[in-house]
């Protein structure tokens, strides 16, 4: 480390080259994970890149190599533990070929997604990987033109930009509302977000107002409270309303176990029996679904294998010689239904 100004410089890869005895070429080699450097080299210098505390200047190796080394990752949720398992075996995937993910936070915005999503084309990611929520007509435009691969995950879209992993959001609420009717339900209720359009959630509604309308029940049980994500605060409000406009409704569909457990916890507060008085059914099988007393009925999803199975599509579109002209594929990570104490 050199001073100038009194003011500490950064270590340089000359630095490591000189300390090491060998020329920057080998040291910029030794980095690399496949490294055509003797393991004997390659550990030594290793060891002084250590000592030295000296971290690599990837944007510069970016210049010539015409790679970023990152995936640009967009999700709507970062306290969700779903998307947290999906990032974190993507991650694992993607690390077996030393690429890392560049994660974005869209708080379930299409505008925010098309903002950061500008933004990460600027830094030349390797893949773009965006769940499923919509996306502005924009949005649209920048991944077609992108030359890289898109996946988007969490949802099968009707109109899809690329690849896809993931389930039908429609058809496991519709699967769900289905089985609830097979139960001997009739007056059921939904219990989604407000403004949920091009949403996971709307695709859930309108599943659930297939089915009903499949079996000649009345479908406009409907109750739009608050914004995505829903909150188990909104989900208890929502209950309330519910109860108030239609007090004898049978069976209560919630977008997501969060807000089902809300409006159980107020249904029983209020003195309401669950399931014999009115049945509750909620989304994504959570933890608080899973410890709620009752337990709660939802749709099970698999976090982990989206994530996984995301990974295993881009190293396989990697070791492709050109991956934008692979065929789009279209990975089923399946959702079923659990029935529990609730339904």
């Amino acid at each position: 480390m050199t001073e100038q100004s009194g003011k500490p410089s950064p270590v340089t890869m000359r630095d490591v080259a000189k300390a090491a005895g060998v020329s920057r070429m080998t040291v910029s080699r030794a980095l690399r994970k496949d490294s055509p450097v003797s393991p004997e080299t390659r550990a030594h210098i290793l060891k002084i890149v250590r000592d030295m505390n000296y971290v690599p200047d990837q944007m510069a190796g970016s210049l010539t190599t015409k790679k970023s080394g990152f995936v640009a990752t967009l999700l709507p949720s970062l306290n969700n533990l779903h998307f947290a398992l999906t990032v974190q075996s993507l991650t694992e995937e993607l690390e077996e070929i030393g690429l890392q993910i560049l994660l974005g936070h869209t708080a379930y915005s299409a505008d925010r997604e098309e903002e950061l999503l500008e933004t990460m084309l600027r830094r030349r990611p390797e893949a773009i990987v965006l769940s499923y929520d919509g996306h502005t007509d924009r949005t649209r435009r920048l991944m077609e033109d992108s030359a890289v691969p898109v996946v988007e995950i969490w949802e099968k879209p009707d109109r899809p930009i690329a690849h896809t992993v993931g389930f039908s959001n429609f058809e496991a609420a519709k699967k769900m509302t289905e089985q609830v009717i097979a139960k001997g339900y009739e007056r059921i209720a939904f219990v989604g977000e407000s403004q949920d359009d091009w949403t996971r959630g709307a695709a859930r509604r309108m599943g659930f107002v297939s089915a009903m309308e499949h079996a000649g029940l009345d479908c406009h049980r409907l109750i739009g409270f608050g914004m995505p994500p829903l909150s188990i605060e909104s989900g208890a409000a929502a209950a309330s309303q519910l109860m108030r406009d239609h007090p004898d409704t049978q069976c209560l569909i919630c977008v997501s176990d969060v807000a089902a457990f809300g409006a159980q916890s107020w249904l029983l507060s209020q003195g309401y029996k669950i399931p014999s008085d009115i049945a509750v059914a909620g989304f994504g099988n959570f933890e608080v679904s899973r410890f709620a007393t009752p337990s709660i009925s939802t749709v099970v999803v698999n976090p982990e294998g989206i994530g996984r199975e995301t990974g295993k599509l881009l190293k396989k579109l990697f070791s492709s010689s050109d991956p934008l002209l692979s065929a789009p594929q279209h990975i089923d990570v399946p959702a079923t239904v659990a029935f529990r104490q609730s339904c």
